[in-house]
């Protein structure tokens, strides 16, 4: 079970590799206003990106031990599930506090969207903590049933990143790319990103 539910959620992190996967080779020069735009939402995204995928991590590390107490699995959900929730909402209140790209055709929509991806995605993962606190750990079976059904859900939050995704990478297009990819911050969650090994699932 638990390793379905890992499967399930280690979409989790892509989010984060669209809002630092920055490269450019143009050697067009972006405006300096959007350079320091990109540098307010790319100084956020190491820490959290390491939280992330620290999450995932540890949820795919207990997907492979069956024979863990359902008392220490839960506490391990829990933790996950709020690390994701507090690394998302951070992002979003990072990208929020940006406010639009200037001189982005069509700039204020994107990030506005952006925004309300990676808080949506923030409130999905406080939710699935919620349920997971509630479980009954005194009953395996019970726990079992518990967590498959935060398993159905987990789906769900899925397609909410792969939804978010879409969504930033529209926004870091063309210049908002260029500006990004001048932000060492972005640069070094973005080559974490790449160095990282695939879920367990």
């Amino acid at each position: 079970m638990n390793k379905k539910l890992a499967a399930a959620l280690s979409g989790g992190a892509v989010l984060v590799v669209a809002v630092s996967g920055c490269s450019s080779s143009d050697s067009q020069e972006p405006d300096p206003k959007l350079v320091a735009w990109a540098k307010t939402v790319c100084d956020a995204v190491p820490a959290q990106d390491t939280k992330i995928r620290s999450a995932n991590a540890s949820i795919a590390a207990i997907a492979t031990n069956s024979n863990l107490p359902p008392k220490d699995a839960k506490k391990t959900y829990v933790q996950a599930f709020t690390d994701m929730a507090e690394g998302y909402k951070a992002l979003s209140d990072a990208l929020s506090g940006a406010g639009a790209p200037p001189g982005v055709e069509d700039g204020a929509k994107r990030q506005q969207d952006a925004v309300k991806s990676l808080a949506g995605l923030a409130a999905s993962y406080t939710e699935l903590k919620k349920k997971v606190d509630g479980l009954d750990t005194k009953d395996q079976g019970k726990f079992a049933r518990g967590l498959k059904e935060v398993a159905g859900q987990s789906k769900e939050i899925g397609e909410q990143s792969s939804t978010g995704t879409k969504v930033l990478k529209r926004l870091e297009q063309e210049d908002v790319k260029q500006a990004m990819a001048k932000q060492p911050s972005c640069t070094v969650a973005a080559s974490a990103t790449a160095k990282a090994p695939a879920a367990a699932g």
